[in-house]
């Protein structure tokens, strides 16, 4: 049963909303070195890639570029769609997290509440010409906060009572 999210929640509901989302075509996660751009990928691609986790008093944020990207024709031509259709993409990202409800109901166990959170202004910046395939797009830091209560009751550990 899971009362609180944790990193697995998170990555697999990132990479379910690129999945649902009607025009990306292939959602990656990991390392961005890993980041396979091989001519059989299908394009626009979703890729998370995990930065840092910080622990706050009551709750985790943890950190991730994303990166929404597309091929670009030989001669450039289609670049400006290509940025365009990339920024929304991003766009329709971040707005769920800042207010979708479908987050709010996700992966629930039975009684639980858990939720995704995010604040603050998002800044999104575009790429052209990058990684091998010359592929352009958007690239933002998307901090997806999480409720932890750091209960030390179920770390697997002896005992928490008396440490020497």
């Amino acid at each position: 049963m899971t009362y609180f999210k944790d990193y697995n929640n998170t990555i697999d509901t990132l990479k379910q909303l690129g999945a649902n989302h009607y025009q990306i075509k292939t959602v990656e996660s990991g390392d961005i070195y890993e980041m396979d751009l091989e001519k059989n990928t299908m394009f626009p691609l979703m890729f998370v890639n995990p930065i840092n986790a910080i622990a706050g008093t009551h709750e985790m944020t943890l950190n991730f570029q994303v990166f929404i990207m597309d091929l670009v024709f030989p001669d450039q031509s289609n670049e400006q769609e290509v940025l365009s259709d990339c920024l929304q993409i991003c766009n329709d990202l971040i707005g769920t997290f800042k207010n979708g409800e479908s987050l709010l109901l996700s992966n629930q166990g039975v009684n639980a509440i858990p939720k995704y959170f995010t604040e603050g202004d998002i800044t999104i910046e575009p790429f052209t010409e990058r990684f091998d395939n010359s592929v352009t797009g958007w690239v933002f830091t998307l901090p997806i906060i999480i409720e932890n209560n750091y209960n030390t009751c179920i770390a697997p550990q002896a005992t928490t009572d008396a440490i020497h």
